[in-house]
């Protein structure tokens, strides 16, 4: 089954860039935090993070997806799914008022996980860890605890990190507000103001550490409901 390719630009995620919007609906964004990019000599090693499903988007229509991403050097973006679609399309199994997770890579096509289908209420834990054996990011996501969906890339070296609500194909209706919580960012050498390419657009979240900048945490990311018109 052909899979939508849900993409935030790396270099607009690891630049803190403005939100994208393009009224056509070939895609559009709203609510999110991001940071990034990191100081010239570092790069983020690894990222993990919970993301605690709200409802379906409501009408579900549309292609939805809500996911945490690193953009990378090598244009890559390395962004785990969950994705609010009732009819079938993206991969995802025909159902409603469910979602379907998956790990997932957009190099020049979609790199594509195991798709997995969870409940509104679920916990879903995203992991990103470069790993230096092989020069690649190790993903896994994880469904109330229990690894589901893994996937590992050639993508370079991450440079940013950021949530995103995104809507494809036509309005998605109403995302209710969501959650993301215990966000851990490990930097590869300490970036002490790495806490100043923060930002937000209808969300908030406090970026700390307590290590002089080679680890980064927040402790919640909440994001404001959005209705796509």
């Amino acid at each position: 089954m052909k899979t939508i390719a849900f993409a935030l630009s790396a270099t607009a995620l690891a630049n803190a860039a403005a939100i994208r919007r393009q009224n056509d609906y070939g895609y559009q964004f709203s609510n999110a935090l991001s940071t990034g990019p990191v100081a010239t000599n570092s790069f983020i090693r690894e990222a993990n993070t919970t993301l605690i499903l709200p409802e379906t988007n409501s009408p579900q229509t549309g292609n939805l997806a809500l996911w945490p991403g690193m953009g990378t050097s090598g244009g890559d973006l390395i962004q785990g799914l969950a994705i609010s679609v009732s009819d079938g399309s993206a991969g995802c199994e025909k159902s409603s008022g469910k979602w379907c997770i998956v790990a997932s890579t957009l190099e020049d096509t979609q790199q594509m996980g195991k798709f997995v289908t969870a409940d509104p209420g679920s916990s879903v834990t995203f992991h990103y860890k470069y790993n230096d054996g092989t020069a690649k990011y190790d993903q896994t996501v994880s469904l109330d605890g229990t690894v589901v969906s893994t996937l590992s890339t050639d993508s370079g070296k991450a440079q940013g990190w950021g949530t995103a609500v995104e809507c494809q194909q036509a309005a998605c209706g109403t995302v209710p507000a969501h959650k993301y919580v215990d966000t851990t960012l490990i930097m590869d050498v300490a970036d002490p103001n790495y806490e100043q390419t923060k930002g937000v657009t209808g969300a908030t979240g406090d970026l700390v550490t307590a290590d002089g900048g080679k680890t980064w945490t927040i402790e919640t990311i909440s994001i404001e409901s959005h209705t796509y018109t």
